[in-house]
C-alpha cells in the first residue's frame, strides 16, 4: 500500500486515511451493471504497497501467506499504475484473494502530470501552495478539489483503475483536505500546538475556490476574521470532497466495481480534522483508520469509534470495516482490537499494513478468523 508516506506513517499524519504520518504516517470480471453488494462474513483486509522491482514469485508467496492466515482482500497501491495493478490482480486471484485498487486521491505526491500545472495545487489561508510549500511533510502535495482541471485529472485516474479486470473496487485514500488538526498523539513530533485553525494548515484559498464561494454566498473567505466559524465556508469544502466521491462512485459502478474509501475514525471527527464527512457520501464501504495510538487512546477506543461510525451510517447502504494499525499492537492487543471492531458492528477489519505482519500476529489473525 505504501508510498514513502506509508513508510513514515508511525510518526506523521493519518489519512489511510483516510492516512498521514512520518516514520509511521483472477476474481471474475464484473458485469457492467452496478454490483450487488453483500458481505455475509466478517472480512479481513490488508493494505500493501506494490513495487515494480518485486518478482512475481515473491508476490505469489506473499499473497499465499495472507490467504493461509485468513486475509480475504488486499488493497494495493500501485501509484495508479494500471499495468502493474493488472498483473498483481491476476497473481492475487490465483491465491484466492480479492483485489482493491488503492489510490492517493486529492493528495498526489509524485504525480508527474499534475506537476505540469502548479495552479492545480491547494493554497493555504496564508497564501502557500502545496506545489512548493507542502504542510507538515514534503509528500503533502494536495490538489484543489474545486478546480475543474485538477478534479477531472483525479477522476481520470479513478476511471483507469476501475477498468482493470479482476479488481473489486477502487479504494480512495486521502479523499479530503490536508489536516487542519493533526491527531493529538502526533503533535509533539512536530513541536506544534493546534488549539485553533491555523492559517498555514487551512485550505483551500486559491482564486478558484474563493471566487466560486463568493459567487454563491456573496462573501469572500479572505475577508473573514475567523473563517472557522463560517459554516457556509466549511460546508462548501465538505461538498467539494463529496462531489469527487460521488462522481467516482458513478465511474466505479459504471465499470462494474465498488467504491471503497479509507477515512478518518468517525464522521464528526473527520469533519473537524480534515473536512471529510463520509457518512454523507455515495460509497459502498468505508475503512475508517481507527489508529488509537495516534490519538493517545486505549484499545477500547476502537470499539467506540467503530460504533459511532456504524450509528452515523444507519439508514445508508454503506458498510464499515475497521482499520487497525498493526505496528503498535502486541498479539493480545491485536485480538482485542478485532473483537472490539466485531462487537461494535463492523463488517470486517483492515490491517495497516502488510509489511507489519509478524508470524505471531498472522497466527493470531488466523485463530480469530476461525473462532
Amino acid at each position: 500500500m505504501k508510498y514513502i508516506y506509508y513508510l513514515l506513517l508511525a510518526c506523521v499524519v493519518t489519512s489511510c486515511g483516510n492516512s498521514s504520518a512520518e516514520n509511521d504516517l483472477a476474481t471474475t470480471e464484473k458485469s457492467e451493471e452496478t454490483p450487488n453488494h453483500s458481505n455475509k462474513d466478517f472480512k479481513y483486509w490488508t493494505w500493501i504497497t506494490a513495487s515494480p522491482e518485486k518478482l512475481d514469485k515473491e508476490y505469489s508467496a506473499e499473497f499465499k501467506k495472507y490467504k493461509e492466515h485468513g486475509i480475504d482482500a488486499v488493497l494495493i497501491n500501485t501509484e495508479a499504475d494500471v499495468q502493474l495493478l493488472s498483473e498483481l490482480a491476476l497473481l492475487a486471484a490465483e491465491e484466492g484473494l480479492e483485489v482493491h485498487a488503492w489510490i492517493f486521491t486529492v493528495n498526489r505526491p509524485g504525480d508527474k502530470e499534475a506537476e505540469k500545472y502548479p495552479e492545480w495545487y491547494a493554497v493555504s489561508r496564508d497564501g502557500r501552495s502545496t506545489y512548493n510549500e507542502p504542510p507538515y511533510v514534503d509528500y503533502y502535495k494536495w490538489l484543489c478539489p474545486t478546480r475543474e482541471e485538477s478534479k477531472q485529472h483525479i477522476l481520470s485516474l479513478v476511471e483507469g483503475l476501475a477498468k482493470v479486470k479482476g479488481v473489486e473496487s477502487v479504494h480512495l485514500d486521502y479523499i479530503r483536505y490536508s489536516d487542519i488538526f493533526l491527531p493529538i498523539g502526533l503533535l509533539p513530533k512536530y513541536g506544534l500546538e493546534q488549539n485553533e485553525e491555523l492559517p498555514e494548515f487551512d485550505f483551500c484559498y486559491c482564486e478558484v475556490c474563493t471566487a466560486e464561494f463568493e459567487k454563491e454566498h456573496h462573501k469572500n473567505p479572505n475577508d473573514f476574521n475567523n473563517p472557522a466559524i463560517d459554516m457556509e465556508w466549511k460546508q462548501f469544502r465538505l461538498n467539494k470532497v463529496k462531489a469527487i466521491v460521488d462522481e467516482a462512485y458513478e465511474i466505479a459502478h459504471n465499470n462494474g466495481k465498488y467504491l471503497t474509501a479509507a477515512v478518518f475514525p468517525y464522521p464528526e471527527m473527520a469533519d473537524h480534522m480534515v473536512r471529510q464527512r463520509w457518512d454523507k457520501w455515495n460509497v459502498d464501504m468505508v475503512l475508517p483508520m481507527i489508529y488509537q495510538n495516534f490519538y493517545n487512546e486505549e484499545i477500547d477506543w476502537i470499539g467506540f469509534a467503530t460504533g459511532q461510525g456504524v450509528v452515523d451510517l444507519k439508514g445508508t447502504d454503506t458498510e464499515l470495516h475497521t482499520g487497525i494499525y498493526l505496528p503498535e499492537l502486541n498479539v493480545e492487543e491485536l485480538k482485542e482490537a478485532i473483537n472490539y471492531a466485531r462487537e461494535n458492528g463492523a463488517k470486517g477489519v483492515a490491517f495497516f499494513d502488510g509489511g507489519a505482519f509478524t508470524p505471531e500476529k498472522l497466527e493470531a489473525i488466523k485463530a480469530s478468523k476461525e473462532d
